[in-house]
């Protein structure tokens, strides 16, 4: 019985735990490629915004968005880490009114800028 009890108790453990990562979906997404295409780039931001209509690679990053930002991308793997720092510089260079409202959207408070700063200038 005791062996019952605690093979349920592991199970609910692991079917609660929080995946630990985002999935892999669009690990292969250029993300320079977006950059370097001021067009699509803006196109992206409109989606971000609601501003605009969503690739299903926007409309899946958008959901993303609020949660990698107060979490630092914490459940991002390198990869995704490597994909958000470049769109994000990108948004900062080449449309910085974009990401000025992207950050009012997200951070109308500025909470969690200086940690998702440092984030972005890490190499984590």
């Amino acid at each position: 019985m005791k062996t019952i009890v605690a093979l349920c108790a592991l199970m609910a453990v692991a079917l609660a735990r929080p995946e630990e990562t985002y999935s892999d979906t669009w690990d292969n997404f250029n993300a320079q490629e977006l950059v370097d295409n001021v067009r699509l780039l803006k196109n992206y931001g409109k989606c971000f915004l609601d501003q605009g209509p969503c690739t299903s690679e926007g409309q899946d990053f958008k959901k993303r968005i609020p949660e990698a930002l107060k979490t630092d991308c914490g459940k991002c793997s390198p990869k995704q880490r490597e994909l958000i720092r470049t769109v994000v510089k990108g948004f900062q260079a080449k449309l910085p009114e974009v990401w000025a409202e992207l950050v009012k959207k997200h951070d109308p408070e500025g909470t969690y800028k200086d940690s998702f700063e440092a984030f972005l200038n890490s190499n984590n």
